[in-house]
């Protein structure tokens, strides 16, 4: 497994399924972990699980005081900033888009793709220079419109937009960008989406899911040398390749 021992991760929407593996995950191979989600019991109970070496800071992404606020205490208990994975994301409610509710809508948008911004905005000025990991979940729907999930495409659209932009803007400064797109995993979007019936991905059954420590193990594998092929850019862990470098598979 990859030493992190020293490192801090930061994870968003930590507070279950690939959110959640990562942090056990990442803390496994030594790592520092910082969890972060709007439930805060729910992270609270998942550091203490893991020990010491693991941090709660209850944080609403959408909002920049409170993510930026979040990242301050992490910095405060472990003297920086490492690796940080943009894992929160919503999909509910999913709408066709003539009757979605343009709050709700945005809503989406906020955490999705704003939350994604404000970790960014956040931890780069602590890893310029000094080099750090910025890891993003992206998703299949970033390239292909699927029915109800407007709001899911776009926002997942732009963070691939994103993880583009902090590449050619900071790789010179040591700054590793990279999005993931796990495919379907089994977490409770899953069954929010199953229970939609609307396209396609509702009408696959739990078995097609792989399992969120795929994912987590995936992320911990950008953080190597042996992903710097891909910076900038985006890895599919359909790909099976990518499961075997990453070494993933059931």
């Amino acid at each position: 497994m990859t030493d992190m021992t020293g490192k801090t991760v930061l994870i968003t929407g930590a507070s279950r399924g690939i959110g959640e593996a990562a942090a056990h995950i990442f803390a496994e191979a030594g790592a520092n972990v910082v969890l972060m989600a709007r439930g805060a019991k729910q992270i609270e109970t998942i550091a203490a699980a893991i020990g010491d070496q693991a941090l709660a800071v209850p944080c609403d992404v959408a909002d920049w005081n409170s993510m930026r606020g979040a990242v301050d205490v992490a910095v405060a208990r472990f003297g920086g900033v490492d690796v940080l994975i943009n894992n929160a994301g919503v999909i509910e409610p999913i709408s066709s888009l003539m009757d979605s509710d343009p709050g709700d809508w945005g809503q989406v948008i906020d955490i999705n793709l704003k939350g994604v911004y404000h970790g960014m905005r956040a931890v780069m000025p602590l890893m310029a220079d000094k080099g750090g990991s910025i890891l993003t979940i992206s998703s299949g729907a970033a390239h292909n419109a699927l029915e109800g999930w407007s709001h899911y495409c776009t926002s997942k659209a732009g963070v691939h937009m994103l993880t583009q932009c902090v590449h050619k803007e900071a790789a010179g400064k040591g700054i590793r960008a990279i999005g993931l797109s796990p495919g379907t995993v089994a977490t409770k979007m899953q069954r929010e989406i199953k229970a939609s019936g609307v396209n396609p991905v509702a009408a696959l059954e739990w078995s097609d899911h792989i399992p969120p420590e795929w994912v987590a193990r995936a992320l911990l594998w950008m953080c190597t040398p042996d992903a710097d092929e891909f910076l900038g850019q985006e890895i599919a862990l359909r790909d099976d390749a990518i499961r075997d470098r990453a070494e993933v598979r059931g």
